[in-house]
């Protein structure tokens, strides 16, 4: 059943893979043992503001960054427009301020929001902040949190009286649809893409509540193939909609690994939502490869973390891992490859890779026997194994002697066997589940 927290919390989980923090707002409320603010009519939070001004500049005096800080949560004017106004223009250009310098007064900007680096601000998304002002008690579903400063929330809608949950559910779930329709016919006109990021947002918790709630509308390769066009369309594109999705395409024949779009995500300026959309894709990728390719996956998934930890840690700069990335992701578009140039089937070039793992192997034996092995082991698995694998040991017990068979046979290095054996038992058992799918 759909509930109101259903939504909340799939909008939460889209936010944290974007990279926001997440809070949940009774934690944090006054009073609490982790409260970050001293009454309900704060709507800012002073600790986290005060940390970012300080870290944003450090070469300003703390004098001057506490007037910065009274003047962006003070009210300086009579009028709401006025005071939208102003704080917008502090937002965006910086808050003036002034302090003294080798005897002389230093005009100065305070910076709130690190334009140029997205990712030295701090980015947090709080769920049911509660907030008092007067007889007036209000409380948005959802508050995005930059540096300390709400810059924007969301309601989350009730049903009707008369509207069950599932019924609301499916009316979003049209109502998006709707909406990704009209937007792929107005793109590119400007109207249309002034609201590109609210639609990118609707059509993000439309996925994961779906998910959350097991909509059986798409198969999961479906919603792989769509997932992967909203990324490479979308975003090197700088537009939102999955348009295959929209004029009904059941699964789009998308390259996300081309050249092409490899260099439109090298130059996009936000250099790190570059980094999360190949993290992404290739995270994607290794997934669907998790079901048959055992070795292929697993190196390239740990190529992945390699890179994604070095750059967490600052070891490299954003540039650096995205250029990691793009390779790696040549690398995977390559192995795709591999096979067909070995006359391999996909089923084949797995057992091959479980083999080649042994570089000695590859050296003793050359390419053409291991091709021969790998052949035959497709063949004497696929005649052999009970395919739902119920009687697990027995089945294993039969695949270790058939295979240690065939590597005789064909003089595989006998200190490399027992290794091998592991490995092929390993490939075999994700090969009869997949062929069982």
């Amino acid at each position: 059943m759909v509930t109101e927290s259903t939504v909340e919390e799939a909008a939460l989980q889209w936010f944290g893979e974007l990279g926001y923090a997440a809070k949940h707002g009774p934690h944090i409320a006054p009073g609490e043992l982790h409260q970050e603010r001293t009454g309900f009519g704060e709507t800012i939070l002073a600790k986290r503001l005060r940390d970012a001004l300080a870290e944003l500049n450090p070469k300003i005096p703390a004098e001057a960054l506490d007037d910065a800080f009274r003047k962006v949560t003070m009210t300086q004017h009579p009028s709401l427009i006025a005071n939208n106004r102003a704080f917008h223009k502090m937002l965006v250009d910086g808050v003036p301020v002034e302090y003294r310098d080798d005897g002389r007064m230093k005009p100065d900007l305070v910076h709130l929001v690190d334009w140029n680096n997205p990712d030295a601000n701090d980015w947090l998304v709080v769920n049911q902040f509660t907030v008092i002002e007067g007889q007036n008690n209000r409380r948005p579903d959802i508050v995005i949190f930059v540096n300390g400063l709400p810059l924007a929330q969301e309601h989350i809608l009730k049903p009707t009286k008369d509207e069950t949950s599932d019924e609301k559910k499916n009316r979003y779930l049209k109502a998006v649809s709707e909406l990704s329709k009209a937007f792929a016919l107005s793109v590119p006109h400007d109207e249309a893409l002034a609201i590109r990021d609210d639609v990118g947002f609707f059509q993000a918790v439309r996925a994961a509540l779906a998910k959350a709630t097991g909509d059986k509308q798409k198969s999961p390769d479906q919603i792989d193939a769509a997932i992967r066009q909203i990324i490479s369309r979308a975003v090197a594109s700088d537009k939102v909609m999955d348009i295959f999705a929209a004029a009904g395409l059941k699964k789009p024949d998308i390259s996300i690994l081309s050249d092409e779009f490899l260099a439109e995500v090298k130059d996009m300026p936000q250099k790190n939502l570059a980094v999360e959309t190949l993290r992404k894709l290739l995270n994607n990728e290794i997934k669907l490869r998790q079901k048959k390719f055992l070795i292929q996956s697993r190196s390239f998934a740990e190529l992945l973390e390699k890179a994604i930890r070095k750059y967490q840690n600052r070891a490299i700069e954003a540039a650096a891992v995205i250029e990691e990335l793009i390779q790696l992701a040549k690398q995977m578009r390559d192995a795709e490859k591999a096979g067909e140039k070995l006359g391999l089937t996909d089923d084949e070039k797995a057992f091959y890779d479980a083999l080649e793992v042994n570089d000695s192997a590859v050296k003793v034996m050359g390419e053409p026997t291991l091709t021969t092995i790998a052949r035959e082991l497709v063949e004497a698995v696929r005649n052999s194994v009970t395919i739902d694998w119920t009687e697990r040991e027995a089945v294993r017990a039969k695949i270790r002697v058939m295979v240690k068979h065939i590597l005789r046979k064909y003089g595989y290095p006998p200190d490399k066997q027992e290794k091998a054996t592991q490995t092929v038992l390993q490939q075999a058992e994700l090969l009869c589940a997949d062929w069982a799918g």
